[in-house]
């Protein structure tokens, strides 16, 4: 008989998990899902599954958690992005790998089945290569956001090959939503440039124009994370963490693509702190070994997700 699941979503208020938590939900019933953020209820606003108040960073409240709901999967996905990191430096370090390491431990006492961690493209530095950077790049991290997750993927490798706690990990690139608001990363600029673009502002960019990044359109994200957490755990050869690409593009080739929608719209540009760390960053990755190990193929090109955006951003009048 088949472990009756129980799939607890650990920073589920977010911009990603706000989404995979309606996808789970959809996939394996409300019943299996329960949602936990540092977010009071009523904040919070989750009213589709259960959610229960909870920190990452609070060993004895998470043990409680895991152990009184019989947890079989975790989706750890609290951390402080690059931005905000860097505002923080302490505090991201505290919350991105003390709470992995609470994770991680309380999976092997508890023998949680799978886990899966978002790492980021901030593991990639100056020295990696700029175009399809491959999987086994050089990392050397320029944000306390990139060290800590470059550190996470060597904990959750050690976690599988000391333990055997099947922990699972994509590389995250910008990630696009209209769903929720991004939360303090340095491609945050590709969600914001559509609330301005559908106000009839005009929006200030706080990266130059040609600087490149790696995107993908959140339902891109979602599916490529499920994927990889439904195949085989014989079929995965990275336990460290996945490349995973989609598109490319610079703020000016988004906003000249918002045009061809809604020819008035109108970008300045005047680069902050944040363009320093793009500048570390790959301008596009190379996902082979995804494709190879599990299939993934992104569906969602740069036009698609100005379409997606342009019709689904809803500005409050």
């Amino acid at each position: 008989m088949m472990k009756e699941e129980k799939i607890l979503i650990i920073g589920a208020c977010g911009q990603l998990g706000r989404e995979l938590t309606v996808a789970l939900m959809e996939r394996y019933g409300e019943e299996a899902i329960i949602a936990c953020d540092r977010l009071e209820a009523g904040q919070a606003k989750m009213t589709q599954v259960r959610y229960i108040k909870a920190d990452v960073t609070n060993k004895e409240q998470l043990q409680t958690l895991i152990e009184n709901e019989k947890v079989t999967q975790i989706y750890l996905l609290a951390a402080m992005l690059s931005a905000s990191g860097e505002n923080a430096p302490s505090m991201a370090w505290h919350v991105n790998m003390d709470g992995l390491l609470n994770v991680l431990e309380l999976s092997v006492i508890y023998k949680v089945q799978k886990v899966f961690w978002p790492s980021s493209i901030a593991v990639f530095g100056p020295e990696s290569p700029k175009v399809s950077c491959p999987q086994e790049a050089f990392t050397i991290p320029t944000t306390v956001y990139g060290i800590s997750k470059l550190s996470g993927e060597y904990w959750c490798r050690y976690y599988y090959e000391k333990f055997g706690l099947d922990v699972r990990s994509v590389r995250y690139p910008g990630l696009i939503s209209y769903k929720a608001m991004p939360g303090g990363g340095t491609t945050d600029y590709a969600v914001d440039i559509f609330y301005k673009a559908k106000a009839g502002e005009k929006f200030n960019c706080f990266l130059k124009a040609d600087t490149a990044l790696p995107m993908m359109y959140m339902d891109d994200a979602i599916r490529a994370t499920l994927e990889l957490m439904e195949i085989p755990s014989a079929n995965i050869s990275i336990r460290t963490s996945y490349n995973l690409a989609a598109v490319s593009f610079t703020p000016s080739e988004l906003a000249q693509e918002i045009k061809k929608v809604m020819p008035g719209f109108q970008i300045s540009y005047q680069p902050d702190f944040r363009q320093q760390i793009a500048e570390s960053w790959p301008s596009s990755i190379n996902d082979k070994v995804a494709k190879d190990d599990w299939g993934w193929i992104p569906r969602y090109s740069r036009r698609e997700i100005v379409t997606e955006m342009l019709k689904n951003v809803k500005i409050d009048i």
